[in-house]
């Protein structure tokens, strides 16, 4: 089976990137909890490094990851920025001193948090953000997506997208104005993850809008998990490489961006945009 090799985000505005179709997800790059500085630093901004080395051009990072870590690396390994680099990044949640993930979604916070971001990472305008939604918010989503848009018009922001979505709000953020992408959990064995990509992959296929998945090299079905594995051992690749050849073949529009602190393991992981399902492959995994 043939799979795109690229994929284009703002196809229906004035100012589309087309990159790559395959990513990089920079929260494993922090310390233990998602929290603090990375266990190998230098290791973390080798990763970075090799991004770029690898034609990568999608970054995707949140100043909560780390309490600004994944930022800060990112600045540090890769400015000044490639001109075909497109940073990523997410609002709506921050971090608790107990380490716990809170609601930071009212429009003063999300411009703290945009003005933060491009402070770290040492830019003008975010290409991409992504509209974080925290269930236990009592801040109505369209106060907080207006603040988005808003910020959109005064040129802070790019392209607004929307992460961690049902598709009701789904529907009222295509309501409000363009969605350039769609960033939720999913995954071979987490297709049906409670505000997953299953859960919208129809709107965004109807729509056309890119799906950036996470979690999606998360285990959890033994008897699916040895499906990838009979896969596996029939094209003597990993596990994680058949997930992501299997994500890249399962729909046009999803944008894989699996992460990992381990150098080693970034490179075995990003071969499995070269790894060929047969149709036969993808009737077998299901």
């Amino acid at each position: 089976m043939n799979i795109k090799k690229t994929i284009t985000i703002g196809a229906k505005t004035q100012h589309p990137f087309t990159i790559k179709r395959l990513g990089y997800g920079t929260m494993r790059l922090t310390g233990s909890q998602i929290w603090g500085e990375p266990k190998n630093r230098n290791e973390a901004l080798d990763i970075l490094k090799a991004t770029a080395e690898n034609e990568i051009h999608f970054l995707d990072t949140a100043d909560y990851y780390g309490q600004d870590i994944t930022n800060k690396l990112i600045a540090e390994a890769l400015y000044p920025y490639e001109k075909d680099l497109i940073i990523c990044t997410k609002v709506g949640a921050k971090r608790g001193a107990d380490k716990s993930w809170n609601a930071y979604d009212k429009p003063e916070n999300l411009r703290a948090s945009i003005e933060n971001n491009l402070k770290t990472l040492k830019i003008d305008q975010v290409q991409l953000v992504h509209f974080r939604v925290m269930p236990e918010s009592n801040t109505p989503i369209e106060e907080s997506l207006n603040e988005m848009y808003e910020m959109q018009k005064e040129g802070k922001i790019l392209h607004v997208g929307v992460s961690n979505v049902t598709e009701e709000e789904l529907k009222i953020a295509l309501s409000m104005g363009e969605v350039a992408s769609v960033e939720n959990a999913f995954g071979y064995e987490m297709r049906d993850a409670h505000r997953g990509l299953q859960e919208v992959i129809e709107i965004c296929t109807e729509e056309e809008i890119p799906m950036i998945p996470f979690f999606s090299l998360q285990s959890s079905l033994p008897n699916n998990r040895s499906k990838i594995a009979t896969i596996a051992q029939k094209y003597n690749a990993t596990s994680a490489q058949v997930n992501l050849a299997w994500l890249l073949h399962y729909n046009d529009l999803i944008l894989p961006i699996p992460g990992t602190s381990q150098l080693s393991h970034f490179k075995e992981n990003i071969k499995g945009f070269d790894l060929e399902l047969t149709e036969e492959d993808m009737i077998f995994l299901g």
